[in-house]
């Protein structure tokens, strides 16, 4: 495994460890991170409320069920992520559910912030963009990344962008209203795609 990669597990999180941290940072009114500004923490308040909603909504087919629960290899996922990114939100929950359905596949949690080296390998059209999901094979190789949208959410934000020049306020909050309408579809269709087929 990359040398950075495995330094930086040593202050990972698991799933349940990060939702206590952003439930805690919501009630204080603060977030992850070096900056603190209210906004971030609004932000991470709004996050905490809507992971819990997914939490406990999260419903996958019985196909993807069958598919995740079929991978026989070890698999370590390590995703980037921080308590106030709104397209982190939705996503960890999928991921998380995915690993309660097989032990085979892991999931560690590291905050951007702490973990610079980490992302400026894994940058998106050279942006630090998050939530993003590196996936480790049992040999330690990486094989596959995700993030930080859905290819769904992620055409959406083109096409704005495409006209508009900039996300705004409103489109993210449309963007919200795709995600809760969604249902964590979109993720998990992308990351069945990203698991092995043995």
């Amino acid at each position: 495994m990359d040398k950075v990669i495995e330094q930086s597990l040593e202050n990972s999180y698991t799933y349940l460890e990060y939702r206590k941290l952003v439930s805690d940072l919501s009630e204080k009114g603060e977030s992850t991170g070096p900056v603190q500004t209210e906004v971030l923490a609004q932000y991470t308040q709004l996050n905490n409320s809507r992971m819990r909603r997914w939490d406990k909504t999260l419903k996958f087919s019985e196909e993807a069920v069958a598919k995740i629960k079929s991978i026989k290899q070890n698999i370590d996922w390590v995703v980037l992520t921080e308590s106030w990114c709104g397209d982190a939100a939705p996503a960890l929950p999928v991921m998380h559910k995915i690993t309660e359905l097989n032990p085979n596949i892991s999931l560690s949690l590291i905050l951007r912030d702490e973990n610079l080296e980490v992302m400026n390998q894994f940058l998106t059209n050279g942006s630090m963009s998050i939530p993003k999901l590196i996936a480790i094979n049992e040999e330690e190789s990486v094989v596959a990344t995700w993030g930080p949208r859905s290819i769904n959410a992620t055409q959406m934000v083109e096409s704005f962008k495409d006209k508009h020049g900039a996300l705004t306020p409103e489109f993210k909050q449309d963007l919200q209203v795709f995600y809760n309408k969604d249902k964590g579809q979109s993720v998990l269709q992308d990351i069945l795609r990203l698991l092995p087929l043995k």
